[in-house]
């Protein structure tokens, strides 16, 4: 068991309407890649998923910090996050 505080990010993407925009085309085709233990990991599987649809330029993946929404009294700016 560890006692480091629980940091979980979401990382996911999908194919976006235009350049520029955080619109998805169709919601029901998001990838969901999954919830990870701290931003590093979180960071690898989205880059990871991002070389995989590098030819796609329609195509992002995104990273979420999941831990600022459960406990939004700690949501203060990191640099360089």
């Amino acid at each position: 068991m560890t006692d480091r505080k629980q940091l979980p990010h979401l990382v996911f993407g999908g194919e976006l309407k235009e350049i520029g925009s955080t619109e998805f085309k169709d919601l029901s085709q998001l990838d969901l890649v999954g919830i990870y233990p701290d931003y590093a990991t979180a960071t690898a599987a989205w880059k990871a998923k991002a070389q995989m649809t590098v030819d796609n330029a329609m195509m992002r993946y995104f990273v979420v910090h999941l831990h600022r929404l459960l406990d939004p009294e700690t949501d203060k700016p990191v640099a360089g996050l």
